[in-house]
């Protein structure tokens, strides 16, 4: 029960994370650049919305391949103190 606690305390610390700067992103859009946006053509439009596809693709990379790297180097390290620790107790049966 302990560790499922863990795992949904950690998720909702992630999710959270992840939206905070959306909020912050959404507040961005000032007047001059949304009249801009607009007055452009369907062209302009759809190259726009394109580019900032384009601009936000490789930030979500890195942040996808540094979060999937964090977790495998968590995992490798439980696994590791994990087998560090039942060897400890192999060699010192008379601390139990």
């Amino acid at each position: 029960m302990q560790v499922r606690w863990m795992n949904v305390r950690r998720i909702l610390t992630v999710l959270t994370l992840l939206t905070l700067p959306v909020s912050y992103a959404v507040g961005q859009g000032c007047a001059m650049c949304y009249s801009t946006a607009q007055a452009a053509s369907k062209d302009g439009q759809r190259a726009l919305s394109r580019g900032i596809v384009i601009l936000v693709i490789p930030p979500l990379g890195v942040v996808t391949l540094g979060l999937g790297l964090a977790i495998r180097y968590g995992k490798k390290r439980d696994k590791d103190h994990a087998l560090d620790d039942l060897a400890q107790v192999e060699l010192n049966p008379k601390e139990r």
